[in-house]
């Protein structure tokens, strides 16, 4: 996986369970297990991150899958 290029990233958030049905976001930094990530009035935590597909120009397609830790 090569991303020297890549200055921000698409990201599809999956929220384990179907109880929120995620978003799409774009970041400027590459989200890693572990991290918390806030959308909707909630705080996720990233439980795994996956690329969906190659690089194109600067913009990375990433998958991470999440779980609801607590709300805002």
């Amino acid at each position: 996986m090569i991303e020297d290029n890549v200055t921000f990233y698409k990201v599809s958030y999956v929220v384990q369970g179907g109880n929120h049905p995620g978003a799409i976001m774009n970041v400027d930094e590459r989200p890693q297990a572990g991290d918390e990530v806030t959308f909707d009035g909630h705080v996720f935590e990233i439980i795994e991150v996956m690329q969906l597909m190659p690089p194109i120009g600067e913009m990375g397609f990433l998958h991470a899958t999440c779980r609801y830790v607590r709300d805002l």
